[in-house]
C-alpha cells in the first residue's frame, strides 16, 4: 500500500470516571486490554491498542478518568489524560446517560479549543429512552458545538461499526506506526499486574483498591507453566490485614481468581505467588511512582 493512500492516526479516549471508556476500548479492539470494574478510577495508566488493516491503522488510547488530583498518583494519571489530548489526531470524548453534562467545565473548555475532530460518545444508551436521549444530545450540541455526536452502547456493541467507519473517514493520511501483528505497547508483565489489580477492585471495598498497587517481581515463561511472583502494596498495616483476610481466605480467593484469568490471557498454566507489603506513602512518593511506571522521563 502506497503511503499516500494509507491512513493512520492516534484516536484517544477521554472522559470522566466510570462512563465506560475501558469497555469501549476493549469493544473497539475486540480484545480485553483494559481492566473493567464498576468502581471509578479503575484505569490508572494510558494504554495503547493498535488496529491494523490493509489501508489504515488506528492507534487507540485508553486513559484514566478526569478528576481533580488529591495526591501525586492522581496528578500522574491526569498527565496521561492531557498527553492524550495533546497528541491526538481524533478525540473520543465519552459521556453517558447518567452523568451531568455540566461536569468538569474546565476540561470541556480544553476540548472546545482543540483543532482536531472530537467525537462525543453518549454511552449506555440501553439505560435510557429515545426521548431522553434526544434531549441529552441537544444539551451536548450546545456544550460541544463542533463535536460529532454518537449514541452508543459499548457493553452491547451498539453503533460501534458506524463509529469505526467515522473514525477511519477522519483519519489523516500517514505512515504505519506499528507492525501489523502489534496489538499494544504494553508487556505481559504489565497485563499480569493489571489482572491482579482488577481482582482487588472486585473483591475489596471502600478505600482498599485505591490504596493498592501491584508489582510483578518475577515473570518466567516456561513451556508448560508461567511462574509469576507479585507484591500487593498497601498504605497501612490495617489494610494488609484486610487484603489477607481471616486465615488468608481473601488473599487466596483473589489469587485463585487472578490465576484463572491469567491462564486464560496467557494461554498457559500459571503459578501465582501473591505477597502483601506496606508502603505508607507510595501514592505521593516520586521515586516509587516512577518505579511503578506512573512517571516517565
Amino acid at each position: 500500500m502506497e503511503e499516500n493512500n494509507f491512513k493512520s492516526g492516534f484516536v484517544n479516549i477521554v472522559g470522566n470516571p466510570n462512563v465506560g471508556k475501558s469497555t469501549l476500548m476493549n469493544a473497539l479492539m475486540g480484545e480485553q486490554l483494559s481492566i473493567i470494574t464498576a468502581k471509578a478510577q479503575t484505569t490508572r495508566h494510558r494504554i495503547l491498542g493498535v488496529v491494523s488493516e490493509n489501508d489504515y491503522q488506528i492507534v487507540f488510547s485508553d486513559t484514566p478518568g478526569v478528576l481533580k488530583p488529591n495526591y501525586k498518583l492522581q496528578e500522574s494519571m491526569m498527565k496521561f489524560v492531557y498527553s492524550a489530548i495533546g497528541d491526538a489526531d481524533i478525540i473520543l470524548y465519552v459521556t453517558d446517560v447518567v452523568e451531568k453534562s455540566d461536569k468538569n467545565p474546565d476540561f470541556i473548555a480544553k476540548l472546545n479549543a482543540l483543532a482536531v475532530p472530537v467525537l462525543l460518545l453518549i454511552n449506555k444508551i440501553d439505560l435510557t429512552t429515545p426521548e431522553d436521549l434526544d434531549r441529552l444530545a441537544e444539551k451536548w450540541k450546545e456544550i460541544l458545538p463542533a463535536a460529532i455526536i454518537f449514541p452508543v452502547s459499548a457493553l452491547l456493541k451498539f453503533n460501534l461499526d458506524n463509529l469505526k467507519k467515522e473514525i477511519v473517514g477522519l483519519l489523516p493520511y500517514g505512515p504505519k506506526y506499528y507492525d501489523n501483528d502489534t496489538l499494544t505497547d504494553r508487556t505481559l508483565r504489565f497485563f499480569a499486574s493489571e489482572i491482579i489489580r482488577e481482582k482487588i477492585f472486585l473483591n475489596y471495598q471502600q478505600e482498599i483498591p485505591y490504596s493498592t498497587e501491584v508489582v510483578i517481581e518475577e515473570f518466567k515463561e516456561g513451556a508448560n507453566i508461567t511462574h509469576i511472583e507479585a507484591v500487593i502494596y498497601v498504605t497501612r498495616e490495617s489494610q494488609k490485614g484486610i487484603i489477607i483476610g481471616k486465615q488468608g481466605r481473601l488473599l487466596k480467593k483473589t489469587g485463585t481468581e487472578a490465576r484463572k484469568s491469567l491462564e486464560a490471557f496467557l494461554q498457559n498454566r500459571v503459578y501465582l505467588g501473591l505477597h502483601v507489603k506496606v508502603d505508607p506513602d507510595w501514592r505521593n512518593n516520586q521515586l516509587r511512582l516512577k518505579h511503578f511506571g506512573y512517571i516517565q522521563e
